[in-house]
């Protein structure tokens, strides 16, 4: 079966008696020609290296450009020393989401969910309910196959490149993953799943692409942020009962119009929006800079070094 739309995956759902995720699974087994095992070995080692890379945060490095490192651990430390506005799941959630988006701008290993510059907001939300409640191993990896097909489908029929579509084509893809993942981790059904998703995306349409300095930073990593919560409040609401009034795939389809009909300068070029700012234009210009005094230091060491070498070589 191709991942082709939600609604295929619930008519097998249906179809077949299994739950949402067992035939993503099945999907992959199928596509890739492997046994159940490896499929769920390979999901297994992602799940992993996601739980590991929020383990390992420390909050010490900084980003080559200065522009981010720290904030993670500001979160951390505000959430242990106050009482947070949303209470002390939601600022781990936020802790999260900044810690992973640093990690990332500071060169650390990180899991593309589906982008590298929305790798904080499936973490957010699965790393904190799995500590909190105690979740096993076998459920994560269901949330993680679950979101997986999510993606898929929205990879299919629109697009997860901020290039191509805009910020909501990577911050609102993973935050739709991230709602679906959680919708299953409390017991919702296919529909609700779907539910989720749809609601995540419409949230966050139209979202622009617009990095400062063509950095994968700013407002980058602080945008994983309300990718997470927006996850959570789509989860809830669908958890609840309410339900999108329009289809989820009829949403995803009209994600990939808005991403084809945003302006070049609002899709990841750093020509629009918060880049063109005065302040984004000053960053802009202060690393056009620096990085040109680097390259003439470059020169001038290598220069040395080759008259160096060749002061050696008369002697």
């Amino acid at each position: 079966m191709n991942l082709d739309s939600m609604q295929e995956i619930v008519a097998a759902v249906r179809r077949e008696g299994k739950p949402f995720w067992e035939i993503i699974l099945e999907t992959d087994m199928a596509n890739r020609g492997v046994s159940r095992g490896n499929s769920l070995e390979k999901m297994s080692r992602t799940w992993h290296t996601m739980k590991e890379a929020s383990e390992v945060y420390t909050g010490d490095r900084r980003s080559l450009s200065g522009l981010s490192g720290g904030q993670g651990k500001q979160m951390r430390e505000y959430a242990a020393s106050s009482a947070p506005i949303g209470g002390e799941f939601i600022a781990q959630v936020i802790a999260e989401a900044l810690s992973m988006g640093e990690s990332n701008a500071c060169m650390r290993r990180i899991v593309a969910a589906p982008t590298a510059g929305a790798c904080g907001v499936m973490p957010a939300v699965l790393v904190p309910l799995y500590w909190r409640e105690n979740l096993s191993e076998d459920k994560m990896l269901e949330a993680m196959f679950t979101a997986s097909g999510i993606g898929a489908v929205i990879a299919y029929r629109a697009c997860i490149s901020g290039a191509a579509g805009g910020c909501q084509a990577e911050i609102g893809s993973a935050s739709a993953m991230a709602a679906g993942a959680l919708v299953h981790l409390k017991g919702g059904k296919e529909e609700q799943i779907c539910h989720a998703v749809a609601m995540a995306l419409k949230n966050l349409l139209g979202l622009a692409c617009d990095p400062v300095a063509g950095l994968v930073e700013v407002p980058c990593v602080k945008r994983n942020v309300i990718g997470a919560m927006n996850a959570v409040a789509a989860a809830d609401m669908a958890l609840a009962g309410i339900e999108s009034r329009i289809p989820v795939d009829e949403v995803i389809d009209a994600m990939g119009e808005v991403g084809r009909r945003l302006p070049v300068e609002l899709r990841e070029t750093a020509l629009g929006g918060l880049a063109a700012t005065p302040t984004g234009r000053a960053v802009k210009e202060r690393m056009a800079s620096g990085q040109k005094k680097q390259r003439i230091l470059t020169i001038k060491d290598a220069r040395w070094k080759l008259e160096k070498d060749g002061q050696k070589t008369a002697r």
